[in-house]
């Protein structure tokens, strides 16, 4: 059974709520957020650095050779010295200076295995501007008991 209110005999109005613009701004809403939202892929890579198996020593040379080593928590050492700050600048300024400006000097960098990739371009960065082509990189050879 249905029953309904009366207020002194006579019937109370039904309610009606109109849902049309309520569902424009709604869609209003929707549009905007699906206009504005960037859609980002997660970069879900993984990556395994490869190890040196054999390599070739480099050949005895009666040159000088500018030895840059660079330590896990990032800072430079050219040729035993450690240098004062670990920025682009000064690395730039000691490697001309022990070079001479004789650009034509190998150079080998030695890193650690937990130094940052930032670490190692800044230092390649650096070689790069100051012209130096005959760069090394250090390896550790890696067990033979660890070959498939």
């Amino acid at each position: 059974m249905k029953f309904r209110r009366r207020a002194g005999n006579v019937a109370r109005e039904e309610v009606f709520l109109n849902l049309t613009s309520l569902i424009d701004v709604i869609f209003v809403l929707l549009l905007f957020f699906v206009v504005t939202t960037t859609f980002s892929k997660p970069n879900q890579l993984k990556i395994e650095l490869p190890e040196a198996v054999s390599g070739t020593p480099p050949e005895e040379t009666q040159l000088k050779t500018l030895e840059l080593a660079i330590a896990a928590d990032g800072q430079y050492s050219l040729n035993g010295q450690n240098l004062v700050k670990s920025d682009l600048a000064t690395l730039i300024t000691a490697m001309g200076r022990e070079s001479e400006g004789d650009n034509s000097l190998p150079l080998v960098i030695t890193a650690d295995a937990r130094t940052t990739h930032q670490s190692v371009v800044t230092a390649m960065d650096a070689a790069g501007k100051l012209g130096f082509s005959h760069l090394r990189m250090t390896t550790v050879e890696a067990d033979a008991a660890k070959q498939p």
